[in-house]
């Protein structure tokens, strides 16, 4: 069985990494919090690591945005 979409309850360290990961692999990922603004702070986070990837070349642009994309 292919698991499609995930749900991840908390956007915090964990949270976002596990969502992270999820979308790496392919699966969309829906991350709720107590409040909005974590889920915002999760994303944001995530985004920035990804970024990072991107300058250091170990990620392209293209891909990273359709990571985002998932989550």
């Amino acid at each position: 069985m292919e698991i499609l979409k995930l749900g991840v309850v908390g956007a915090g360290t964990m949270g976002n990494g596990i969502a992270q990961v999820a979308a790496q692999i392919g699966c969309d990922v829906i991350m709720r919090d107590i409040e909005d603004a974590f889920v915002e702070r999760g994303i944001k986070t995530i985004d920035k690591f990804l970024s990072k990837s991107v300058e250091k070349g170990k990620l392209q642009a293209a891909d990273k945005n359709a990571i985002m994309g998932r989550i």
